[in-house]
Formats: structure tokens, sequence, C-alpha cells
């Protein structure tokens, strides 16, 4: 029988929305805890790392202002608690999966963390949960890693336990598109499921867009970063097209950004980093793969991303090589490492890469980053150096600029490299 309006909500009074579980308290997992907190439900947050757990506790963790005052608050109430017991997410009424899904060395998905998050939701799910995955994976994923391990152990989805896609659209660092103020997209497995999903998501923002599946949101999500991954390709190639003229590409593109519609603007950078552009297009291509289709655009895209930072090292090698100087015995100073700015992410960030590839061709680097103490790069740890002086380094690279921090020391720099092609030192000068 088809699940009505009236089923859904007859289903939603006699599971009464008192406490959600979130599995996975990191970038995505923490926001969205805080988030659901601060609407009036109980919270308990999971996660494997008693480091992380410490962390949060503490306050001694990477978020926006305002969710930084949230944790402030929620650390202290009884109804907001962390724990390493996976167990415990039998306690909650709906359980939110937000485990990273990432990739391995061979650019092939890291399935992982999400597929074990799955196993122990299978193994402490009970009836009249509500389940939601929010980890951005390929299509399919809620179908074989709940659905039918559901299914097999007596649940009948859509009547005594609910399933659902969701994926997260939370951008670290950025104040200006909170949690709250951006729509999310909700597939249910059916009907039902999309309605008792719903009560929860709608705790976060009250903009829901609820499609007929799971696989179209889990879809819908690839197809968001694939679409970034593709433009910021195209931004980076029209930045060496017009370096050929000897045009600025941000005058070009602001140009572009004047038209009222069929542009949108995207800016050429150093490279991408973070868990979303470097990663989620290769599960689409991975899937792709499988079914023998082809994605000859995405797939020219994802390679243009992953030589960008050669190409920033070329313009270095090629700036200096005017001046009659080459890389080897260079000191190059690279300013900001973290994937973008205002965040302490360094995961897949370009910076590394360009790190590595310098100290290959002999230059001696080092890096200054107010957010990041120290990285990891092929040849071991290295230290940030906490306050530059110019006069040091031969050529100073800029990578990411960190808001609300000088950069004047850099007027003493022989050589400035601007890879973000927007850097304005008369805007971050003491």
């Amino acid at each position: 029988m088809t699940s009505t309006v009236a089923e859904h909500e007859i289903l939603a009074e006699l599971n009464e929305l008192t406490s959600v579980a979130v599995i996975g308290m990191g970038y995505v997992g923490l926001p969205t805890a805080l988030g659901l907190h601060e609407s009036g439900v109980g919270i308990i947050g999971i996660d494997l790392s008693q480091n992380r757990l410490d962390a949060i506790r503490s306050g001694e963790v990477d978020l926006i202002e305002a969710d930084h005052r949230r944790l402030e608050k929620a650390v202290h109430q009884e109804d907001f608690q962390l724990t390493a017991d996976l167990a415990r997410m039998a306690e909650a009424d709906a359980v939110l999966v937000c485990v990273p899904t990432g990739l391995d060395e061979y650019l092939m998905p890291d399935l992982g963390p999400l597929e074990s998050a799955c196993a122990a939701l299978i193994a402490h799910a009970r009836v009249g949960q509500t389940l939601i995955l929010t980890s951005t994976s390929y299509v399919g994923t809620a179908g074989r890693l709940l659905v039918k391990p559901l299914v097999a152990k007596g649940f009948k989805i859509g009547r005594d336990i609910f399933v659902a896609s969701s994926p997260e659209r939370i951008d670290p660092g950025n104040v200006t598109h909170t949690q709250q103020e951006t729509p999310r997209v909700l597939g249910g497995v059916t009907p039902a499921c999309t309605a008792m999903a719903q009560r929860v998501v709608n705790l976060l923002t009250p903009a829901v867009h609820c499609v007929s599946s799971a696989e179209v949101a889990e879809l819908t999500k690839l197809y968001e970063n694939t679409f970034r991954a593709v433009n910021i390709a195209l931004a980076n190639e029209f930045a060496e097209i017009s370096d050929g003229f000897s045009i600025d590409p941000i005058e070009v593109i602001d140009a572009a950004a004047s038209k009222p519609y069929g542009f949108m603007a995207f800016h050429p950078g150093p490279g991408v980093g973070g868990h979303c552009i470097p990663c989620d297009p290769h599960y689409l291509l991975w899937q792709l793969r499988a079914t023998q289709h082809n994605a000859p655009l995405v797939t020219q895209a994802m390679h243009a991303i992953a030589e960008r930072p050669k190409q920033v090292v070329e313009r270095i090698g090629n700036t200096l090589s005017r001046n009659g100087k080459g890389l080897a015995g260079t000191r190059v100073l690279v300013v900001g490492v973290t994937y973008k700015p205002g965040v302490q992410d360094v995961r897949s960030s370009s910076a590394l890469d360009i790190i590595d590839l310098l100290a290959a061709k002999g230059a001696k680097v080092g890096y200054h980053d107010p957010l990041v103490s120290t990285i990891r790069v092929t040849g071991g740890q290295l230290d940030n150096v906490a306050e530059p002086d110019g006069e040091d380094w031969d050529v100073a690279l800029i990578h990411t600029i960190q808001p609300g921090h000088g950069y004047d020391w850099l007027g003493e720099c022989p050589l400035v490299i601007d890879a973000t092609y927007r850097f304005d030192p008369s805007l971050f000068a003491n």
C-alpha cells in the first residue's frame, strides 16, 4: 500500500524525535551535531578517536566563530554527549552518518570508514529509528550498505525503520553560506522514509529539497562537486591562456561576470584540496568504469586539476629563468598551506604537492601559515616559519591568504608570485 501524508504524520507522532546520534565528529559531523542540538534535540556524538573527542571537549577544533560559541555552551549540557561507544547509537531516535569518504593512492574510493560505520549502524539498529547517510559516496550506497543488510535482519524499510540520503552541504570556514541558510537535498528509500528523515534535516535548515529516491540525492551531490571541478579546471586553463596574451585573468573573469545570465564566475588558483572537489568526482568515475560508461570531460578535468601544482612550479621556474636563475638552491617560501582560507585543514592541499615538487627540483622550501604549525611532506616534517623576513627568501609563492593576518613583510621579498591571482598586499598590511 502506498504511504499517504496522513500515514507519515501518524508515523512521526509514534516516533517522537528527542535525540540524534551523529557518527563521525569531524569537519561535517561536529557542525551538524551543534546545529541539531541548537534546535532542541539531545545529541550523542560518536567518534572512535579519543583525541578528537578530547579536542572537542576542550574547544580546540576548527570551527567558525558562531559554532565555537555553540560548542562552548553545548559541552556543559547533559543532552550533548560525546562518546567512542558505537552501541550508544541504539539510544537515538535518528542516526546521521558523517564519516569521511576519501580516496586511496590509486584514486579509488576508500570506503573503509563508511563501510565500518554502516556495519555498526546495522548491528545496533532498532525499530523506529531514522537512518540518514550524509557522507558523499557513489550512487546506490544507501541501498548496498544499509537497506540490504537491514532487510536481511528482518526490518521492513519504510514501516519499522527509515533510511534516507541527504549529502552534506557544509563549507568549512564559510560564514556567508551557513548550514541553516543552505538548502539540503533529501531522498528517502520510500516516501515514508523521506517524510521521517525530513523531520531531522529540517532541524538543520528549513529549506529541504526532497527528491524521489536516495539514489537521486547521491548523484546530485556528485554532480554538484563535479560541476565545480570542471569549471575550476576551465578557470585554470583560462589563466594560462590569459598569461600567454599578457592579460590579467581576473579582469577577464570580472568582465565576463557582468553578464547577468549564462555565466558563473570561477577563479583560477594553485590547485584544489579538502574533502570534496579532489575526491567526489572520482567516486563517479570509478562507478562509471564498472558499468563501462565514459565521462571524457570529467576525466580530463580531474587530470587537469591533478596537474595544476606542476603548472604552478613551472610558472616559478619560468619566472626565475627570465631573470637568469633556476630553482636549484633557490629559497622559496610557500605562503599558506591550507586548502582554503580560514581553516586549518591541509587535506589534499595543493600546497603539499607544490612543496614536494619544489624540493625535488632542488629548491630550499619553507612555509608560513599562522593556522598550521607543522605539516608532513615527502622529506618528513616541516615546521612553520612563524615570523618570516621577506629578505630571507628569494621567492614567495602565495598559495593561501589567511584572513586577519598581516602580510606586509612580503614587500621585502625580491619576487612574489601570486598563485591565487587575487592577492592585494594593501588589504593585508598590519
